[in-house]
């Protein structure tokens, strides 16, 4: 009996260690300006952030993807102010492509922080070894 006893909770313990999921660290590359791409990120990292809730998420957009963050135009400004507000949830827009379409800081959605360069943002966190995923269609 004590043999049973302890197989049982050898292969109870083990299956729990197998079970426990690695965090992970991801960055969504997204450059494009049209608005299901922009839905389908969000989509994306909220139901990543909701299921590994451990594990990091950054959205990196420059270039076409302007719109997604300015207050007013985007068409995901409400799942991404609530995703902001997630501990392991960050969005970043690049300052250049801020500059090339002459917008300030403030129009953008609330929780929505900038990087000098968003090239430059996944190129550094993929050095630190965050998954890479870029979003298109």
């Amino acid at each position: 009996m004590k043999l049973f006893i302890t197989f049982v909770l050898a292969f109870f313990c083990s299956f729990h260690m197998v079970s426990q999921e690695k965090p992970v660290k991801i960055v969504f590359d997204v450059t494009s300006d049209n608005t299901k791409v922009h839905q389908a990120a969000v989509r994306h990292v909220k139901a990543m952030s909701k299921a590994y809730p451990d594990s990091q998420f950054e959205v990196v957009m420059y270039s076409g993807a302007m719109d997604m963050v300015l207050k007013g135009k985007s068409s995901v400004e409400e799942d991404m102010a609530a995703l902001a507000e997630n501990d392991n949830v960050t969005f970043v827009i690049c300052q250049g492509t801020m500059k090339r379409h002459d917008v300030d800081e403030s129009e953008l959605i609330e929780g929505v922080t900038t990087v000098p360069d968003g090239i430059l943002e996944i190129i550094e966190k993929q050095q630190e070894g965050w998954g890479y995923i870029k979003e298109g269609q």
